[in-house]
């Protein structure tokens, strides 16, 4: 008999880098045993170099989009939720269905005004290791 998946929604402000991030990568390292989706309290645009190193990585990030926690705000689908900002989790709302809320503070990636690409995309990198070690880590016990 098939197991059902669980469901986790990573939520950040702006639904750019960080939740996408982890979204894609648990789905990629994770997708036998947990399904993601990803949302921002305040929902702006992928950033550029977070899809980039998810295709580093061999993850395609098709059809990646920065989405609304009102989008799942009324649904009673998840087992989990993961705020990976401070902002996100001050501002988390109250789902209908009592779900369980974790708080895994990620940095966000901000490279400075005049780094270099590389610089830029050493950043996303490391951002993308404290996904994996973090987030990812503490799903594979649960």
């Amino acid at each position: 008999m098939l197991k059902q998946k669980k469901k986790v929604l990573v939520l950040c402000t702006g639904n750019s880098a960080r939740s996408i991030l982890a979204e894609y990568l648990i789905n990629h390292h994770l997708g036998d045993r947990w399904q993601a989706f990803s949302a921002g309290v305040d929902p702006s645009t992928p950033n550029p170099l977070a899809l980039r190193i998810l295709m580093e990585m061999g993850i395609s990030p098709k059809g990646a989009k920065s989405k609304s926690i009102d989008e799942f705000h009324n649904q009673e689908i998840f087992d989990l939720v993961i705020t990976v900002c401070d902002h996100a989790k001050e501002t988390c709302p109250v789902f209908h269905k009592p779900v369980e809320t974790v708080h895994i503070n990620i940095e966000d990636p901000k490279p400075p005004d005049d780094a270099s690409e590389q610089i830029a995309l050493g950043v996303f990198r490391k951002t993308a290791r404290a996904v994996i070690d973090e987030v990812i880590g503490f799903l594979v016990d649960k």
